[in-house]
Formats: structure tokens, C-alpha cells, sequence
């Protein structure tokens, strides 16, 4: 399976979904201008990485900000993965989010209470 490594830029997040090395990691900054052609490469991969999932799938998302056409594409994310944990596989949600950052804390609380998939909010200093 082929991993996606993008670089973050001021208006897209960095990705990295390696399954090989069990890294899934969205951070960054997330406003791209096309919103669903930046997550559309990343909903197939994740189509067809469920098929055929790691033992364990830990999906960080590390993000500082985020505009509301890219909340429901990461919303999307969140479901496939609550559809890899209903047909059995471990799956867990980490939502970091500066500790300071109120908005994004409850965003993540938000995304927690929406899809059933574990899910841990972890602060961290910026």
C-alpha cells in the first residue's frame, strides 16, 4: 500500500498515512482552497487501507486550526474509522489541541460525542 506524505503549507495540513510504519497523522493548519480535492486522495486511502488495516490503528490529529469546509471532511475521516472499529478493528482517536486553545478542545469533544470510536484528547504547550 502506497503511503501519502504531504507537507504542510499555511492553508494545508501535513499528512502522513504510513501504514507500513503505523504512522496516521493530520496537524497543521487546515483551509485549502479546494477542500475536497485536497481530501479526496486521503478518503480513498483510507477505503482501501481498511481492508486491510493494522493490527492497531492510532489516527493522531494534530490540528491548530480548521475552517468549516474541512470539518466535515475530517468528519468523514472520523466515520470511516468508526466503520474500520465496528467490523472489528482496534482503532483510536488522538485529538491534541494546545492547551490554551478552548475552541479546539471542544471541537474534538464535538467529533468524540458524533462518531463511536475511542477517542483520547491529549493538551499539549505550543
Amino acid at each position: 500500500m502506497d503511503t501519502i506524505k504531504i507537507m504542510g503549507t499555511d492553508d494545508t495540513p501535513t499528512v502522513i498515512l504510513d501504514a507500513e510504519n503505523e504512522v496516521f497523522e493530520i496537524s497543521g493548519r487546515s483551509l485549502p482552497e479546494d477542500v475536497t480535492a485536497f481530501y479526496d486522495p486521503i478518503l480513498a486511502w483510507l477505503d482501501d487501507y481498511s481492508s486491510s488495516p493494522c493490527p492497531k490503528t492510532v489516527f493522531t490529529f494534530k490540528l491548530v486550526y480548521f475552517n468549516t469546509a474541512s470539518s466535515k471532511l475530517l468528519l468523514d475521516i472520523l466515520m470511516k474509522l468508526e466503520q474500520m472499529s465496528e467490523d472489528g478493528h482496534d482503532v483510536l482517536v488522538r485529538w491534541y489541541y494546545p492547551e490554551d486553545d478552548e475552541d479546539m478542545q471542544e471541537a474534538g469533544e464535538e467529533y468524540s460525542d458524533i462518531v463511536d470510536v475511542p477517542f483520547e484528547a491529549v493538551s499539549y504547550n505550543l
